[in-house]
């Protein structure tokens, strides 16, 4: 058996060229990992975050973490790597561009899925890893896991793509415009050349709370606020005020409101704005059927999904949410419809999309016994 390996790493490369043919210098990336590589170095899980998430996967999914758990450390080298874009260690808009001295911002180069896998890869490498295991991810981890069979044929063994589609679909498309208008409206964006000391918290705060609407359901947010009034004293101390209300003489203050402000405010603390753009942006173009048949053959989106689809290695297991609004639950049945032996699990929830960090018990047990299957 091979050592255990650090668990809070960080690889760089001199170069690393980007998709759309612009060459990094300095390239940094963040990664975790648990467990031990084994001496054929490939009981290897790759876990693929979603948007906000991080290489810190024992937090955000911590449920999952333990022995005889889907992610069990004793079975597994499990590995996690932050993406391209995200502020937490990858080089990203906050990084210093070696060649002005001074951070990206808004000048960063834009960045896909197939460009953090191809990355991921060369860690991968440099850790002496053979081949993957399994690959796992929800949201934009799900379309990591999908890319990664297809970027790298007969890398991965196994793949659980969760709430997640083959391509960003309009709607996908359309909520990431809001959230760039909505950002771009704060005085403070300044075309996102601003300082990192006046940063434009209110539009980033305002675009999170956008999206928390699209990875909830409706249901969950009856179920959890209904028309309960928050506590007027409470709400003057814990929630930032919009610039010029008097939250003392407005009408009733609802505790839904007091959640959605609470959490932009806090999401703020920790994420950048230009990081939060250029991941949506990410997430556009994500396309598993882009450039991947002959330009000279004349077919149509659905062939050329239904062909790509039958490309990727057989019996997957696909975890679906039934009341997910943002990657319904039909974008799953046709990953699974369209993959060789594909199992597909629907998972009944009022959570929506959030349901593959929230269900995470229903999680687990598909997972395990998908594992422990031959």
């Amino acid at each position: 058996m091979a050592p255990a390996l650090d668990q809070n790493s960080m690889f760089t490369l001199p170069t690393f060229r980007l998709e759309c043919g612009t060459t990094l210098r300095s390239v940094n990336v963040a990664y975790k990992t648990w467990g031990t590589l084994n001496s054929e170095r490939d009981n290897v899980m790759v876990i693929c975050h979603p948007f906000t998430g991080s290489a810190d996967v024992d937090k955000w999914w911590a449920p999952l973490f333990g022995c005889e758990k889907a992610f069990d450390p004793t079975r597994f080298f499990i590995f996690c790597a932050n993406v391209l874009g995200s502020p937490f260690g990858t080089t990203s808009p906050l990084s210093i561009d070696p060649s002005t001295g001074r951070p990206y911002g808004p000048d960063f180069p834009p960045t896909t899925i197939r460009d953090d896998v191809r990355l991921h890869k060369l860690v991968l490498g440099h850790l002496g890893v053979s081949s993957i295991a399994v690959a796992i991810g929800g949201s934009m981890g799900g379309m990591t896991v999908l890319e990664w069979q297809l970027c790298f044929p007969g890398f991965v063994r196994r793949a659980i793509p969760m709430a997640t589609c083959a391509k960003q679909s309009a709607w996908c498309i359309a909520w990431g415009e809001v959230k760039r208008q909505i950002i771009s409206s704060d005085a403070a964006f300044k075309g996102g050349y601003y300082t990192r000391d006046c940063p434009p918290t209110q539009g980033l705060a305002a675009a999170r709370m956008a999206g928390l609407l699209t990875y909830r359901s409706s249901d969950s947010y009856e179920e959890r606020f209904g028309r309960r009034i928050q506590d007027t004293q409470s709400s003057l101390t814990e929630n930032p005020a919009i610039p010029g209300e008097d939250l003392e003489h407005q009408p009733p203050f609802y505790a839904v409101q007091s959640y959605l402000r609470a959490k932009g405010a806090s999401f703020c603390e920790n994420f950048d704005a230009n990081c939060y753009l250029h991941i949506i942006r990410k997430m556009d173009t994500h396309d598993i059927t882009r450039g991947r048949l002959p330009s000279d053959k004349n077919i149509d989106d659905a062939a050329a999904l239904t062909a790509v689809l039958a490309t990727l290695p057989s019996r997957p297991l696909v975890i679906s949410i039934d009341s997910d609004v943002l990657c319904p639950a039909k974008e799953q049945k046709l990953l699974a419809d369209g993959i060789p032996e594909a199992q597909l699990v629907v998972i009944s929830s009022m959570a929506g999309h959030d349901g593959f960090l929230v269900e995470s018990k229903r999680i687990n047990t598909a997972v395990v016994k998908y594992l422990e299957s031959k």
